[in-house]
């Protein structure tokens, strides 16, 4: 008996080293996986559960929060987007303190801040070798500035990550649209940011490809370009146009419900991305990036995270007139619970003003933002919240709330380093003697937050419904976020009654204002502030007095970013002039003609003549 015993224990150690064995072996997948043909649906899900991030890719979520800083020469000249023709001498801020956006955003939270070092106008804030148009040209410190090491050093002092975004698309650099030369002119330029300025820890590039001042378009050479940053800042994560970060869709601030981070989405720098892509039916703003429906067709997973991109205010860059127009407290804490609380990082804009400051209007307002969630987020009403859980599909776990405490947000986490693994959860509370839905989710990943209706209770229940393998809950809270009321939004871009409006044709929009009126500005404002593919982007704006002769005012008009970011965008005459009718040639940014409504055109008018 006694060797029957010591048998049993020396099998059972050895069954315990064999598991273990096996459990310390299994694959995971970093940052990508090829399937090879063969798998079942069953297996492929399997596989994706270990797509894993990459340390970088890893650090970068949990940072939440970052902020973007756009700021250059249009600052100065009022515009959304630069055409490269603009003299340096403009840019010329008079009491320019990267110490004060830096310890500003700190103190508020952010982790992280993006520097707008070339905008697609060509203007550098650094005195690069590449060209003159930049701020080594302008009055600033007498030529002898360079804004991305003032930034540089503040981000150093304070303890803050660092970021650029430097533009492709360069509308002053004479070379653009000769490929081979610009790409040499445009890696010479990311190397003087990515060796001159100590770590960089992301770089930011857009896919934007206009003409420039040749008018060709440019064939950028993605993958010099990023082999340039890999071997430059191996560190750094690779945004938007990269395969670390991928964008969101919309520069609306808002996530999926459903944000998979390991996707099925093949990011653009690969050359089979768009056969890919067009295969799967997939693209950027699709809703659905990773289920197993779209795994069946799949040959290759990504984990490719969401960032999500909004600005405080309704433009990009500092305009006087919209220190009245920042998002409100409400705006920005529902933008944060549908973004970071939908598995997406989220970077805010906040654009230094012409003193080369942030603003006292935004600084008031990120104050707001941070004292609301350091109100919300310090009070975890759980008390078992943090205990590792590793759920079977089907399984429930209940946690003990606070006594006497009310609840409307729940968090739940998963250890995104052993993957991304939960399809669907549900939560209930435990009131008059049963348990009630409270809210159903899909996938967690790195943070998901559910807000519902204020409950009290003194339990709330998880049930994991469907998973791939077990699912590493690493944490588990809930919260109460008070309630916020927004204040009234006045629409502000069109004051003449639309009443004795008469539209005279479609296309181009031709417009009888039924009287004569001053015009100083109008406005397009895309419907519903939703992109669409006949919307206007380049056009010619001619007024008349009778219908019959017509001035042109402004010829060579754009309303920039328009398909990206589709707010109103008002246009300030060159000076102000007489009109009873108004009419706008319009093409889209595919160049075809667009469809303007009549509800989509505002005008501000200073004074009615015929009263």
């Amino acid at each position: 008996m006694k060797n029957l015993n010591q048998f049993l224990v020396c099998l059972f150690l050895s069954l315990l080293s064999v598991v273990g064995q096996a459990q310390r072996n299994t694959p995971y997948f970093v940052k990508h996986l090829q399937f090879s043909g063969n798998e079942s649906l069953e297996q492929k899900a399997v596989m994706a559960a270990r797509l894993i991030p990459s340390s970088q890719q890893l650090e970068w979520q949990k940072m939440e929060l970052t902020a973007f800083l756009h700021f250059g020469i249009n600052t100065f000249t009022g515009r959304e987007w630069g055409d490269g023709t603009e003299d340096p001498a403009l840019f010329n801020p008079t009491d320019l303190d990267a110490e004060q956006w830096v310890r500003t955003l700190k103190e508020c939270g952010f982790k992280m801040v993006l520097l707008t070092a070339k905008h697609h106008d060509g203007f550098c804030l650094w005195p690069t070798k590449t060209t003159k148009h930049s701020v080594a040209s302008s009055p600033w410190k007498n030529g002898k500035g360079d804004v991305v090491r003032e930034l540089r050093d503040a981000c150093s002092k304070y303890g803050m990550k660092f970021g650029v975004y430097l533009s492709p698309w360069d509308r002053n650099a004479s070379c653009y649209g000769n490929s081979p030369e610009y790409n040499k002119f445009f890696v010479a330029q990311l190397t003087e940011l990515l060796t001159n300025y100590g770590e960089v820890h992301e770089v930011w590039f857009d896919g934007a490809n206009g003409e420039g001042p040749n008018g060709k378009k440019q064939e950028y050479d993605w993958d010099t370009f990023y082999k340039t940053i890999q071997r430059l800042q191996p560190k750094a994560v690779m945004a938007i146009m990269g395969d670390d970060v991928r964008w969101v869709g919309n520069e609306k601030g808002l996530g999926r419900d459903t944000e998979w981070s390991a996707t099925v989405l093949t990011p653009g720098i690969y050359a089979r991305s768009k056969e890919n892509n067009k295969r799967l039916g997939v693209y950027e703003t699709a809703t659905d990036l990773g289920s197993r429906k779209m795994l069946e067709n799949a040959t290759e997973l990504f984990w490719y995270p969401s960032e999500v991109d909004v600005s405080i205010r309704p433009g990009w860059f500092w305009h006087e007139e919209e220190n009245s127009k920042i998002k409100s407290l409400k705006q920005l804490s529902d933008i944060y619970f549908r973004s970071v609380g939908y598995n997406s990082v989220l970077l805010l804009n906040i654009p230094p003003d012409r003193r080369g400051l942030i603003n006292e209007a935004d600084i008031s307002r990120l104050k707001e933002f941070a004292a609301y969630r350091q109100q919300v987020f310090c009070d975890n009403k759980l008390i078992n919240g943090n205990t590792y859980w590793k759920a079977a599909q089907g399984e429930k776990h209940v946690y003990t709330v606070r006594q006497n405490t009310p609840v409307n947000v729940v968090m739940l986490q998963e250890d995104i380093s052993k993957g991304q693994r939960v399809e669907n959860f549900i939560i209930e509370a435990w009131l008059n003697g049963s348990w009630q839905l409270l809210g159903k989710g899909t996938t967690i990943g790195y943070k998901r937050m559910l807000r519902f209706p204020e409950v009290m209770t003194d339990s709330l229940r998880i049930c994991i419904e469907s998973t791939r393998l077990d699912a590493n809950i690493m944490n588990v809270a809930a919260y109460y976020a008070q309630p916020l009321i927004d204040e009234e939004q006045l629409t502000t871009w069109n004051n003449l009654s639309r009443d004795s409006w008469k539209k005279i044709s479609v296309s181009p929009l031709t417009v009888d204002f039924g009287k004569t009126v001053t015009v100083k500005a109008f406005t397009y404002a895309p419907l519903n502030e939703e992109a669409k593919p006949t919307m206007a982007y380049h056009y010619k704006l001619y007024i008349s007095l009778n219908g019959t002769d017509w001035q042109e005012v402004i010829s060579n008009g754009e309303f920039s970013n328009i398909m990206h970011n589709p707010l109103p965008q008002t246009v300030a005459l060159p000076q102000s002039k007489q009109a009873r009718y108004i009419k706008i040639e319009a093409t889209t940014p595919n160049a075809s003609t667009a469809v303007i409504e009549l509800e989509e055109l505002g005008v501000t008018v200073i004074s009615d003549d015929n009263k």
